[in-house]
């Protein structure tokens, strides 16, 4: 492992333990992840991703790590909430890496989860003004780990909830949905809507993905926890099945 990744595994594992102590009361079960260490919450109120740590950065198709564990994909377009939803759903402010410049980062990295599986958090897209060149190996690298990686179980593909339904966000449920894994869809920043055009926008996607197999889809928010435990109940059934069919198939 080079340098780089030995300054970025110190880096996630630093602040995915820095944001765990003992802090002021709060008034949530949800909140707790953001005060308590992990071994002070009690078993039920642990997220399958409340011990996410980050473990690897892989570049293109060589540097990923062998298969094995099951792995839930998070993608989304730059600046649609994806950093955001990944730490609600962690618990913790700063697991995924907010860039400063939206849609520059162009790596793959992966989060163990408390359960054996891995977290993959995909690089933005539609965003940044990069070079024709690398748009092509992003885009060239991204499809063909969504369209072959063995191991993937399921995407969580995030859209803001004001501006869903862009034409890369359909560009990746095309390349997704010929696996026949499931399509889990976060409209993100809900609470930036009234009740009625968020339940509208909603009807609006589900609408539009009726003839999509195996595709769900929910309203989130991360800032005001909307959706955080019907998302993570989705993502741990989808481990729960991954684990069924491997104990069947020994």
């Amino acid at each position: 492992m080079n340098q780089f990744f030995d300054r970025k595994t110190a880096y996630y594992n630093a602040i995915a333990w820095s944001d765990w102590r003992p802090g002021a009361a709060i008034t949530t079960a949800r909140q707790t992840h953001f005060s308590l260490h992990a071994a002070e919450l009690p078993e039920q109120t642990m997220s399958i991703f409340s011990d996410a740590r980050y473990i690897h950065t892989a570049a293109n198709r060589q540097q990923l790590p062998a298969e094995g564990a099951p792995e839930i994909a998070f993608a989304g377009r730059s600046n649609a909430g994806k950093s955001s939803a990944i730490n609600a759903l962690s618990g913790r402010r700063r697991l995924a890496f907010f860039s400063k410049t939206p849609g520059r980062t162009q790596e793959i990295n992966f989060f163990a989860l408390r359960n054996g599986g891995l977290l993959t958090d995909l690089p933005g897209y539609g965003y940044a003004k990069v070079p024709q060149s690398v748009r092509a190996h992003w885009e060239g690298f991204l499809s063909e780990y969504l369209q072959t990686r063995g191991s993937l179980i399921g995407l969580a593909l995030i859209m803001d909830s004001r501006h869903p339904m862009t034409d890369l966000d359909r560009r990746m449920i095309d390349w997704f949905v010929p696996t026949g894994r499931p399509i889990h869809i976060l409209l993100t920043k809900a609470d930036k809507l009234t009740r009625n055009v968020s339940a509208a926008t909603l009807a609006k996607v589900k609408k539009a993905l009726a003839d999509v197999p195996n595709t769900t889809i929910q309203l989130f928010s991360s800032t005001e926890w909307l959706g955080v435990d019907e998302a993570e109940a989705v993502f741990a059934g989808w481990l729960r099945e991954s684990a069924a069919a491997s104990t069947t198939a020994k």
